[in-house]
């Protein structure tokens, strides 16, 4: 009898600890259902479970993202995850499936950062979620608000050798700004609910929900699976099998009962009124004031255009990082590109708007100890980077950069005049600069192959004035930066601060899926088309034409202008003049090569492709791939490679 009792004891305990008991009498009438012979039906009133529904979690993930105005999810296919796809699609939303989950978030986190939104990524269990970790930690430095969705094992088979079961978890806490992993179905809302808001509230970044897969499939199907004994005999098979029973009625408690699915508010830290003014007065003081403008400044609420309406009030010179670039359009006069080290060195005031003073900046060094200057950024341990040992505030702004940007060019007033003799001197040195660049490009060949720089200038002539630039690569993507002006805002993709190479095929998926009409190009290297060259076959599938720029100097030339030098070898560095454009063909795009043979025809090549993604019939509309055979120049010697 006493061995009974402590029995009935230890089986209480487990009851309320993994059944969320929320009242002793609860307990009680659930411990009776030990001895009452009809359990099943006891028990699924006891967890207001309906046995006979066909719904499943999916639904409900999916009916939260639909109401977030979720347009597309991006994934790799896994039996996982399976009810979640199917959901969405029913629902409306689309389902965009890669040949790699890292370019499943890479697509997300172009979509969050030119939608201004959240972007959504799904992939299963185990490998399907150690393949994203690099995307994940690209977008959380990057400061893009993405949520990914991942499977997991049965919750009754955690830790138990199941199927690509691994501790998910801590892998993401690190990397994410919020984790969560669901175990019953009425919890799945309030989570993707928080999740969401988690990730574009304050500094924005990624955010991971994992759900195991008893948590996703039809109540049915769990009760078939999860392992019953039918003839169970004795104590212990019986209070197993009521165990199970209690576990899968937990699960499904209340899943079906009414929910808000609707947005949470989304909290965006403000720019106080004394800041805007500080720096309003440091602005009207300055006779040679600079503006450097990062990613950040193109997170919501402010749109790109009422941005760059501020940003000519305020009517200094810019310079432009990562997301930032093309805010301006390509000719605008308060835009410099080539002479930023000699403008930091000479101002009396300098605007750090999103831009941080990390390596870019030389770490705060490049900052003169005679400028004033505003630090402005979401996220303390970015407003801060390096402060003290290299360079101090004159104010920090923990704030929105777009928002704090806009208020300061409103309180100016009428009286504020720009600083136009300032802008006049460092617009003749940039043009100065950008003119002896151009002497490096007047030959079309270099060591017989094409002269990289003459050719991306070409490729600059020909960008339609709405096309979209990814950029993906080293040596040749640096030499673009310098040449090609992004036409407009968010229409210039970069990794960022974690300088991600592979970035090229997801990005480009991202950017056509929001922007259809517009032409999405991707300039590679050689070396970073590898990693997502296989993704022309989604461009394909889904009739997203996309065109790919890959400048192949048959090198990892970013490490071979130090490696080769330094100590003499070649080693690792080396790579073949492939035919890249073939790949893209067989996977039922459209390519070709350029080299000295054809060099005349650049242009009309470039055209070609461009109207092969603009065909009338969205049916004959097809990827382009242009292998573009480039030599060496000196132009980028001494540029940092590690």
């Amino acid at each position: 009898m006493i061995f009974l009792i402590l029995i009935a004891v230890v089986i209480g305990l487990l009851l309320w600890k993994w059944l969320d008991i929320r009242s002793v009498d609860e307990l009680s009438n659930i411990l009776k259902l030990v001895t009452s012979g009809n359990g099943q039906h006891v028990m699924s009133n006891v967890f207001q479970v309906d046995e006979n529904s066909k719904r499943h979690g999916g639904e409900l993930v999916a009916s939260v993202l639909k109401a977030h105005e979720v347009q597309e999810i991006f994934v790799l296919c896994g039996g996982h995850i399976s009810p979640i796809l199917v959901a969405a699609e029913k629902l409306g939303i689309n389902i965009i499936d890669t040949r790699h989950e890292v370019n499943a978030v890479f697509a997300a986190d172009a979509v969050a950062r030119l939608r201004q939104s959240i972007g959504v990524a799904a992939v299963t269990a185990g490998p399907g979620l150690t393949n994203t970790i690099t995307a994940v930690k690209n977008a959380q430095m990057a400061e893009s608000p993405l949520l990914l969705i991942g499977g997991a094992a049965p919750t009754l088979l955690k830790g138990r050798g199941a199927l690509q079961d691994i501790d998910q978890m801590v892998l993401f806490r690190p990397i994410c700004k919020y984790v969560a992993r669901v175990e019953r179905l009425r919890d799945i809302v309030p989570t993707v609910r928080k999740a969401i808001q988690v990730a574009k509230s304050g500094c924005p970044g990624p955010v991971f929900v994992e759900f195991p897969v008893d948590v996703l499939y039809p109540y049915e199907l769990v009760v078939k699976e999860i392992g019953f004994n039918p003839n169970a005999k004795g104590f212990i098979q019986k209070a197993l099998n009521y165990y199970l029973r209690c576990h899968v009625s937990r699960q499904f408690s209340g899943a079906w009962q009414k929910q808000d699915i609707t947005p949470l508010e989304i909290s965006t830290p403000m720019p106080k009124g004394e800041d805007i003014s500080k720096i309003v007065e440091l602005l009207k003081g300055a006779k040679k004031p600079v503006l450097l403008i990062g990613s950040q400044a193109t997170l919501p609420p402010v749109k790109p255009d009422d941005l760059v309406r501020a940003v000519e009030k305020i009517g200094v010179p810019c310079f432009l990082g990562g997301m930032a670039r093309g805010l301006l359009g390509k000719d605008n006069e308060l835009q410099m590109r080539q002479v930023r080290r000699d403008a930091l060195k000479e101002a009396d005031l300098t605007i750090l708007a999103g831009t941080v003073t990390d390596f870019r900046l030389s770490y705060g060094r490049t900052l003169s100890k005679k400028s004033k200057i505003v630090a402005i950024n979401r996220n303390y341990s970015q407003l801060t980077k390096n402060e003290k040992a290299f360079w101090n505030a004159d104010v920090s702004v923990q704030a929105d950069v777009a928002s704090t940007l806009v208020q300061v060019a409103a309180l100016l007033g009428s009286t504020y005049t720009k600083p136009q003799s300032w802008i006049s001197t460092l617009r003749q040195k940039d043009n100065e600069k950008e003119e002896a660049n151009a002497k490096k490009i007047a030959p079309k060949l270099t060591n017989g192959f094409l002269n990289p720089l003459s050719f991306l200038k070409t490729l600059d002539e020909s960008l339609p004035e709405n096309a979209i630039l990814v950029a993906d690569g080293g040596d040749f993507v640096g030499s673009a930066a310098y040449i090609i002006r992004p036409r407009g805002p968010l229409q210039w993709l970069d990794p960022g601060a974690f300088g991600t190479l592979g970035v090229g095929g997801g990005f480009a998926l991202g950017a056509k899926v929001v922007h259809p009409e517009k032409p999405v190009y991707i300039i590679w290297g050689d070396g970073s088309c590898g990693y997502s060259l296989m993704e022309f076959d989604s461009f394909a599938r889904h009739r997203l034409p996309v065109i790919g720029i890959v400048g192949n100097d048959a090198c990892w030339t970013q490490i071979a202008r130090e490696q080769i030098p330094m100590f003499q070898s070649s080693v690792a560095v080396d790579l073949a003049r492939t035919r890249y454009d073939n790949v893209a063909i067989s996977l039922g795009g459209w390519g070709e090569t350029i080299d000295a043979e054809n060099v005349e025809k650049t242009r009309g090549i470039l055209d070609e492709a461009l109207n092969f993604s603009r065909k009338s019939e969205k049916k004959e509309r097809k990827s382009a791939l242009i292998n573009v055979l480039i030599g060496k120049t000196d132009f980028r010697e001494g540029s940092i490679s590690v």
